[in-house]
């Protein structure tokens, strides 16, 4: 396994323990429609919450959140999208970024961006 598939497994972890600590549940993780996964999807009350985990292990390609781009983000509505349909569900919905920075020490800085994008007509 490659370090950087590690530091990904490690960050849904640790995004996973922090949502469930918020009271959340989570419905699936690694949710997959066609070439795009989408990392977590939660519920929290009658909210579906498509979660974007994105884990760093230092700042020199940026922010963990930056690599959201509108591309990316495109491509997560529309595999809610195909969620939405294959569950039914017609409440409402939110597109969350948890960005977490791994530090050498072991410890990690996390940031949850809640309704961090919102998506156009897909």
């Amino acid at each position: 396994m490659t370090d950087r598939k590690k530091t990904g497994i490690i960050g849904e972890a640790i995004a996973r323990e922090h949502l469930e600590a918020l009271g959340y549940t989570i419905e699936v993780a690694g949710y997959r429609y066609r070439r795009v996964e989408l990392d977590l999807v939660a519920r929290l009350g009658e909210c579906l919450v498509f979660v974007e985990v994105k884990t760093r292990r230092g700042l020199d390609y940026g922010h963990p959140s930056a690599a959201v781009s509108p591309a990316k983000e495109k491509n997560i509505c529309r595999a809610a999208a195909a969620y939405l349909e294959e569950v039914n569900h017609t409440w409402e919905i939110r597109f969350d970024i948890i960005a977490i920075l791994l530090h050498p020490d072991g410890s990690h800085a996390l940031e949850h961006i809640e309704d961090a994008f919102f998506p156009g007509l897909f």
